[in-house]
């Protein structure tokens, strides 16, 4: 809970001499409303709105440590703890933690941060030119006709930090609680695939790297091509160069397909990247682990043929709201 400074009280105080409810004043500062009640009764009773005296250790920090923290950290939220102790002007004592605490007053405490896109000023000036363009589409009348495709890459081991295990004490280099890896993480494979709320594709494996012919050859004609042959069909793809080379575009424009127009840097915008996600999950839950990349190819294509289709239609349902976030959001990153 945010900790009132003395200067916040007396506005508080005077909001409540006004006849402003106790609770729209909590709303404001961001604090409970018993703080607010209790601020109002101590006035009442010592006619100041200071702190009572109280045992224990007096307090390390002042006001004005706590304000230059607090927006310190507020206009650079990667900074650290221990950097702001030795920014602090003045002399003090201070350490790391209780730079936390007075954080975590004021409602400040370190999380995990999202990873997103680099967006220019560009890329937000087309985000948001296209979520306004696409506003009024509709999943029955415009989405449920679009075939969402992209490329994915899986790794055979991968190591992000959320795997646990449960050891006792002095345990932890104990062969069987040891996580082991290969130094690059094993390799892995790369593949394709496409969804709509009808159906979905098969899962396509690309080896290699991958371009412009290889994707029109591999990809697009044996694979994209029959599930676009209902004229109402669109295509979405993003901004990749095999995508967007003249060969693949002429390919496309020569088989009279629709291409539905992409944002550069909106892996946001597209539901089949949280499909990604859930395909990568349902793989890691296996009981038996994939041990090489045969394996894997394997487990993905089986756990993709398993998806709900309900749930690959619940994402495509989602794109309405996606535009309106994007737009929203001036083109920045949203929750998607």
């Amino acid at each position: 809970m945010a900790r009132l400074s003395r200067e916040d009280r007396q506005i508080a105080l005077g909001r409540v001499q006004a006849g402003q409810s106790p609770s729209a004043i909590a709303r404001h500062f961001h604090v409970s409303q018993s703080t607010i009640s209790r601020l109002w009764v101590r006035f009442q009773a010592t006619g100041s709105v200071a702190d009572l005296p109280r045992a224990g250790r007096p307090r390390a920090t002042t006001a004005a440590h706590d304000r230059f923290l607090r927006l310190r950290h507020l206009r650079n939220r990667f900074l650290s703890a221990s950097s702001s102790v030795q920014a602090l002007p003045g002399p003090h004592r201070l350490s790391d933690q209780t730079v936390r605490n007075r954080l975590h007053e004021a409602g400040l405490r370190a999380r995990r941060p999202h990873r997103g896109a680099v967006l220019t000023r560009r890329h937000r000036q087309n985000r948001v030119q296209w979520g306004n363009q696409h506003l009024r589409w509709t999943v029955r009348n415009h989405w449920r006709h679009v075939w969402f495709s992209d490329e994915s890459y899986f790794l055979l081991q991968r190591h992000d930090g959320r795997r646990r295990v449960y050891r006792r004490v002095n345990e932890r280099y104990a062969p069987n609680c040891v996580d082991e890896a290969p130094v690059h993480g094993g390799g892995g494979v790369m593949v394709w695939g496409a969804i709509n709320t009808a159906g979905r594709s098969t899962l396509v494996h690309v080896q290699g790297r991958i371009t412009a012919q290889r994707y029109v050859e591999e990809i697009l004609r044996p694979h994209a091509l029959p599930l676009l042959a209902d004229q109402d069909a669109i295509f979405q793809q993003d901004n990749a160069r095999p995508h967007t080379a003249r060969l693949t575009t002429q390919f496309l424009t020569d088989h009279h397909v629709q291409v539905l127009p992409w944002p550069s840097m909106s892996p946001d915008m597209n539901p089949i990247e949280h499909l990604w996600d859930e395909l990568d999950r349902r793989v890691r839950r296996r009981e038996e682990a994939p041990a090489n990349h045969r394996d894997l190819l394997q487990a993905l294509q089986e756990e993709w043929d398993t998806i709900p289709q309900q749930d690959i239609r619940h994402l495509i349902q989602s794109m309405p709201r996606r535009c309106r976030a994007v737009v929203a959001a001036q083109g920045s990153h949203t929750p998607y």
